[in-house]
């Protein structure tokens, strides 16, 4: 198992202990869906409320692990995110705590529990919603890897990705340019 695998699998025990609600989401859960490549971070949405940081944060101790507690509570109050870093093995946890929106409220709800090989059962977001956050990201930057990530998901996943959601969501999330572009790329009517 990777050092990523690792604390990803750790911040899923802290979730579960815990009773926070979670899905990993970005680069990992989109390799899920998708084709494998390289990340030297994992990306969880938690549902975190300011009484469990102090909680969620101790199951990060010093000296291996860093992640400021003060952080944490500004993201959970926010919501907004923090990081976690497992510093002797230069890789982090991006913590992006739930925001009350229909659409987080839809992609919370539509997470999927998978066996990731070598490393356990994740709760990890739904395929669809990793292809809308890629457009919003790739909006947002313009980085071919969203692109590629997005393709590597149809690829993989073929007809079981359901367009009709995808498409019910482009225009309130602002992503119609990017969703058409995309489309385009893909040979998709």
């Amino acid at each position: 198992m990777e050092a990523v695998e690792v604390l990803m699998m750790r911040v899923v025990e802290a979730c579960e202990r815990l009773r926070l609600s979670y899905y990993v989401t970005g680069s990992y859960a989109s390799m899920t869906w998708g084709e494998p490549r390289y990340t030297q971070d994992v990306d969880v949405v938690v549902e975190l409320p300011s009484w469990k940081v102090a909680e969620f944060c101790a199951a990060f101790p010093m000296p291996d692990y860093y992640v400021s507690q003060e952080a944490a509570m500004e993201a959970a109050r926010g919501p907004s995110q923090f990081n976690i870093l497992w510093a002797s093995e230069g890789v982090k946890a991006d913590i992006m705590v739930f925001r009350d929106s229909p659409f987080d409220e839809s992609r919370l709800s539509r997470a999927r529990r998978v066996e990731v090989p070598s490393v356990g059962s994740v709760m990890v977001a739904a395929p669809e919603d990793i292809i809308l956050k890629k457009l919003e990201f790739y909006k947002e930057g313009g980085s071919d890897k969203h692109t590629r990530d997005i393709a590597s998901v149809f690829k993989t996943q073929g007809n079981r990705v359901d367009v009709a959601y995808i498409e019910c969501w482009v225009p309130r999330i602002g992503v119609t340019r990017e969703w058409a572009m995309m489309k385009e790329r893909l040979g998709m009517p």
